[in-house]
């Protein structure tokens, strides 16, 4: 049976107004498969811009918006550990406010949380800031063993692609603070605590690039937090000393080496090039594709 679902959205200050719309328009307006409500965490304060930006799509919505407003920004963790308790649904959809969502996205990932598995992701695509597609692609491990395996040195899971119950998140914890890795450190408590877990090969989600994003990947604050997420899962029992020095050596040089090179080191290690987008297959068992619903936001 078909469940209702909450679609999660943190917004704050800094998002761009243009591409607030387009995520939201291709999440909800376009999707073959719609939430049945989305709620927005507004992360403290936002300019008047971007406040305008979200009434208009609050008000031209094919399903209801729920706005949390947070008093001062708290962050990430917390933002989306907030929205959490304002999902009217056990199933929610994870999504950033710069990002976009192919129409398949819902009616492909769904099923599989209807048929019991707690914790499902995607591929994603990478385009620039004019939506431009250069082929490449984050393809994470798809099998719950490939997905564990994985998880002992790196995240196994594509953040913005991600759908789950919120009865499992709640049960391993939700999310935590430690700036830039939550999510990695959700998804291996999830893991540890026996989330059934999947990902799909295919790219369902078109991930923004911007002049920064390779930048924010390394420096003196995301090695902190490297370093202490490794002391944490050891000390959760999630991977052992050895695992922990090695993930310290790896993943905590790799913070710390010119951006040029982290962006060829991850790209070479994670992603895969392709000249055309590749085609979204549904899982085995899924419903045929709906009609396309249409729609726009002024």
């Amino acid at each position: 049976m078909a469940e209702a679902f909450t679609l999660l959205m943190p917004v704050y200050r800094q998002d761009r107004p243009q591409m607030l719309r387009r995520a939201f328009t291709s999440t909800v307006h376009e999707q073959l498969r719609r939430p049945a409500e989305v709620v927005v965490v507004q992360d403290g304060a936002i300019g008047r811009e971007l406040a305008s930006a979200l009434e208009s799509l609050e008000s031209t919505s094919p399903v209801p918006v729920r706005r949390l407003r947070l008093s001062r920004s708290v962050g990430l963790a917390q933002a989306l550990q907030c929205g959490l308790s304002a999902c009217s649904h056990d199933v929610i959809a994870r999504m950033d406010a710069d990002d976009i969502s192919l129409p398949e996205r819902f009616a492909r990932q769904l099923p599989l949380l209807e048929a019991g598995f707690d914790l499902v992701g995607s591929a994603i695509e990478e385009i620039g800031d004019d939506e431009s597609r250069a082929g490449v692609v984050r393809v994470p491990p798809t099998t719950a063993e490939e997905i564990a395996r994985e998880a002992r040195w790196r995240s196994p899971f594509n953040h913005p692609s991600v759908v789950y119950r919120r009865s499992a998140v709640l049960h391993a914890g939700g999310y935590r603070e430690l700036p830039l890795l939550e999510d990695y450190w959700l998804f291996a408590r999830m893991i540890g605590s026996g989330a059934r877990t999947a990902n799909l090969a295919q790219a369902l989600v078109l991930y923004r690039i911007g002049a920064g994003s390779y930048e924010r990947r390394g420096g003196l604050r995301l090695l902190r937090s490297e370093v202490a997420l490794q002391r944490r899962l050891r000390s959760e029992g999630f991977i052992g000393g050895r695992e922990q020095l090695r993930n310290v050596a790896v993943r905590g040089g790799y913070r710390l080496v010119p951006v040029a090179l982290r962006r060829r080191a991850y790209r070479r290690a994670f992603t895969t090039t392709c000249t055309v987008a590749e085609p979204v297959s549904p899982p085995a068992g899924s419903p045929p594709p709906l009609p396309r619903r249409s729609g726009t936001v002024a």
